[in-house]
């Protein structure tokens, strides 16, 4: 019997019982479905990661300096109370760095953890939960900042003291209604009086939190209010077509000599580049890859249980129809072909459906919430594969034993 005759009759007989294919199915369909959707939410951060969110916090073209790694999720107990104990980025630090990069765009200083998160009022108007930043006048250029309207922070507010402030887009829109208009209010944040010199270009959401919430301040009058944080960074954006790695090594070994370190000695600071925590992030997936796999696979082999099981039955149910063909002049072959393409039917059905409500899954996510999702075709090729896979495995011994029967006894049958 030609394969195509095989693949024909068993979408008769799958269609002779639709729901019970179905169900028969329906395990295939779910864990074709999750592996569809969940590698497509994983895709979509790490493509969002790479193209967006490391760019924001970084830079793009990029270095930070800290006094902790971006890594900090991949740190045991003991590594994390070592760097407990390493000296703050201080002045020296960033002059140290100035001097060895004098190819530099911009190197700036900024405040980091703990973020100040204060109040921002003007007259009547308050505006709750704004993120309070100490920078240095060239941050505003790492961080590829356009403004809206005013100027941005100088090297003069930052040695004068001056209390001024850039705010975000969305905090002056908030207080005057239009973001323009905030440029020369005289506003607080927290109980600190400060005149708006700026507002910067809105730049969005990034998973669903706005990026154009905040409040920079000149990093002297910051540290006057608030104090020195405990992870002051220094941040490098070098020229388009500048050796970054060249930069980074430069960057270290001035910091070495700031810090008075010996040969033998560990770095007590951290130099990390975008692609750090892309790589953090890459990591943490890895997990979630190592764990798919046996998920999916147990969903699959219970739906390929159930087609063994449902393909045993449809053999018993079917065992006449066996001894006509046989007496027909069917072969082995003819039998076994008949019922491996039936069960194979089901499972590539069960895997089409599983992909389509997948992708579907993937949509929705992407649409109802902010993680995006990306549906890559090796993902869907594999759940595929998966899919026909378990027909062919699950479906070889009801197969076998339909082509085993014995024609006068299966015509005996009733």
């Amino acid at each position: 019997m030609p394969l195509g005759e095989g693949f024909r009759i068993a979408l008769q007989a799958i269609a002779s019982h639709r729901l019970r294919s179905f169900f028969t199915v329906l395990g295939i369909v779910v864990s074709v479905a999750f592996l569809v959707a969940v590698v497509a939410v994983i895709q979509g951060m790490n493509a969002y990661v790479s193209e967006k969110l490391a760019g924001a916090i970084v830079g793009t073209n990029a270095f930070q300096i800290r006094r902790q790694p971006i890594e900090v999720g991949q740190l045991d107990d003991e590594e994390w109370r070592q760097i407990q104990r390493r000296p703050l980025i201080e002045q020296r630090d960033y002059d140290y760095v100035t001097r060895a990069l004098p190819d530099a765009r911009a190197i700036s200083l900024q405040s980091g953890w703990p973020t100040p998160i204060a109040d921002v009022h003007w007259r009547n108007r308050t505006v709750g939960d704004v993120l309070v930043f100490g920078v240095t006048a060239p941050f505003q250029e790492v961080q590829d900042y356009s403004f809206a309207a005013g100027e941005p922070l100088t090297d003069v507010d930052v040695r004068e003291r001056r209390y001024v402030a850039v705010l975000g887009w969305d905090v002056a829109e908030k207080l005057a209604g239009e973001a323009e208009r905030a440029v020369g209010l005289r506003i607080r944040i927290g109980r600190l009086p400060v005149t708006v010199k700026g507002v910067t270009a809105k730049k969005g959401t990034i998973l669903g939190q706005s990026w154009d919430g905040f409040a920079m301040l000149p990093l002297a009058t910051f540290e006057s209010v608030y104090g020195r944080r405990q992870t002051l960074t220094i941040s490098v954006k070098m020229p388009p077509r500048a050796d970054i790695a060249a930069a980074m090594a430069k960057a270290e070994e001035a910091m070495r000599i700031s810090r008075r370190l010996r040969p033998d000695e560990d770095n007590d600071f951290a130099v990390d580049k975008a692609d750090a925590l892309v790589a953090f992030w890459s990591n943490l997936t890895g997990v979630l890859f190592a764990v798919i796999p046996a998920v999916v696979a147990i969903g699959l082999v219970v739906g390929g249980i159930v087609i063994m099981n449902i393909m045993l039955m449809s053999v018993r149910e079917r065992t006449r129809e066996i001894g006509i063909r046989k007496s027909l002049g069917a072969r082995r072959i003819d039998i076994l072909r008949q019922f491996l393409a039936e069960s194979v039917t089901l499972a590539a059905m069960g895997g089409a459906m599983g992909v389509a409500a997948g992708w579907a899954l993937a949509a929705l996510v992407a649409t109802v919430s902010p993680l995006p999702a990306r549906v890559t075709p090796w993902s869907v090729s594999v759940a595929l594969a998966l899919g026909t896979g378990v027909g062919v495995l699950f479906g070889v011994y009801p197969a076998a034993r339909a082509a085993r029967l014995d024609p006068i006894t299966a015509l005996r049958q009733e």
